[in-house]
């Protein structure tokens, strides 16, 4: 049968011949293939950059959806989604601009998280009429009996684990 050519971009194989793997690698389908791919990489400032110079589709804009998809040539970007690209691309200007500097920039500590995610619970329950209760623990489907579990599977007691005095860790 012969070596086959398995093409990454395209996900499809052929015969591996000079022939062949020219007229593939110069195809429309695997130029636009590859195109989307590394479209997948870009940084933010070039896509704002690209977006701000293209019309706005109005197909997409009317319905949600257009016929062409990513190979558009119209821009399928809200107000919105720009608005948040630009700011991206600021925060990212700034990022790099404190590491030019040499400043210590502090990675989010754990307090900072835990405000963030008391302002979106006080938040999402402000929203909601009426209030949630979390949902009991229950093993995934399909696990065996909780007495045929090992006890690093088991839900913890109720009263957490008990520790004995003389334990010593380390």
């Amino acid at each position: 049968m012969g070596k086959r050519y398995f093409c990454d971009y395209c996900d499809r194989s052929f015969q591996d011949n000079l022939h062949n793997r020219k007229k593939h690698l110069n195809g429309v389908q695997h130029l636009r293939a590859k195109r989307v791919w590394y479209d997948l990489f870009r940084d933010a400032a070039a896509i704002l950059q690209e977006e701000q110079t293209k019309k706005p589709c109005r197909k997409f804009l009317q319905t949600g959806q257009c016929d062409f998809g990513s190979n558009c040539r119209f821009s399928h970007m809200t107000e919105q989604d720009l608005e948040k690209l630009s700011a991206q691309v600021q925060g990212e200007k700034r990022l790099k601009e404190l590491r030019q500097e040499g400043a210590d920039i502090p990675p989010g500590t754990i307090e900072d998280w835990l405000d963030k995610r008391a302002q979106r619970l006080s938040a999402a329950q402000s929203n909601s009429a009426l209030p949630e209760k979390p949902a009991p623990f229950q093993y995934p489907p399909g696990w065996p009996p909780v007495q045929e579990l090992p006890p690093s599977l088991q839900a913890p007691p109720l009263g957490g684990w008990p520790v004995s005095p003389t334990l010593q860790w380390g």
